[in-house]
């Protein structure tokens, strides 16, 4: 089993490490102490279990755990807790456990057997490059809420300054990532990089307009936005475009 680590407090995090390590053959691939991390590495890694604590700075336990439970392929989640008052409702996104802190060796052991017979049970899971359905489903930020995307729903992506705000079918969204980050998380058959600072969705664009020193403006269906090709983009996206 693949397996990361999420929690933000250093001793906390090595002895969690230290019990898994002694009692399972789970592998530890990655530690967070940043749920919106966790969040962009879910995006292009697939994981086995998630251990999750709750108090994590940028994005709380129980809303990441609330975002990964949309998943197609949901990983294992076991929280990891100083707080007993979030059990009820980390059940209700159907946790694997809830454990407490100080945490209790023999509880952790028996936890991490029922973890590994239940992994077997439901039968050893294909690795893949994602855990997500690849170009599917993009999550993106609005008010500390993470809305799940459908990737056909996103109009184009511009990016501001350290920040990329995508435009959608349902509006914009601002992204805390450049947007060579977010448009590797795009379908890359679907999303076209036209400009440094432009990826479109190719299935939107509606008309392509001439534009000075023989460059275009992409005008999209449902939009009032014009999204220019840049001088060094127009050969190869002739090719695309078959124009």
């Amino acid at each position: 089993m693949r397996a990361i680590i999420v929690e933000d407090e250093v001793l906390a995090r090595e002895e969690l490490e230290y019990l898994i390590t002694q009692h399972s053959q789970i592998k530890i691939v990655e530690q967070f102490d940043d749920g919106l991390e966790v969040l962009k590495y879910l995006q292009e890694h697939a994981v086995d279990v998630i251990f999750l604590d709750i108090n994590i700075p940028s994005l709380d336990g129980m809303l990441l755990a609330n975002n990964i439970s949309k998943f197609a392929s949901k990983p294992y989640i076991v929280f990891t807790t100083a707080y007993k008052e979030h059990a009820a409702q980390a059940f209700e996104l159907e946790a694997f456990d809830y454990i407490l802190k100080p945490y209790d060796e023999r509880r952790i052991a028996a936890m991490l057997h029922k973890l590994e017979s239940a992994f077997k049970q439901q039968g050893s899971k294909e690795v893949k490059d994602t855990a997500i359905p690849a170009g599917k489903r993009i999550n993106l930020q609005k008010n500390d809420k993470i809305i799940v995307t459908d990737s056909a729903d996103i109009y184009y992506a511009e990016a501001q300054e350290k920040v990329t705000q995508v435009h959608t079918k349902n509006g914009m969204y601002t992204m805390p990532m450049s947007i060579s980050e977010f448009h590797a998380m795009l379908p890359q058959d679907q999303f076209y990089r036209s400009h440094r600072s432009f990826a479109v969705n190719l299935a939107q664009i509606h008309e392509i307009v001439p534009w000075f020193n023989n460059t275009y403006l992409l005008r999209l269906r449902d939009s009032d936005a014009e999204i220019p090709v840049s001088r060094s983009k127009i050969k190869d996206f002739r090719q695309l475009m078959h124009i």
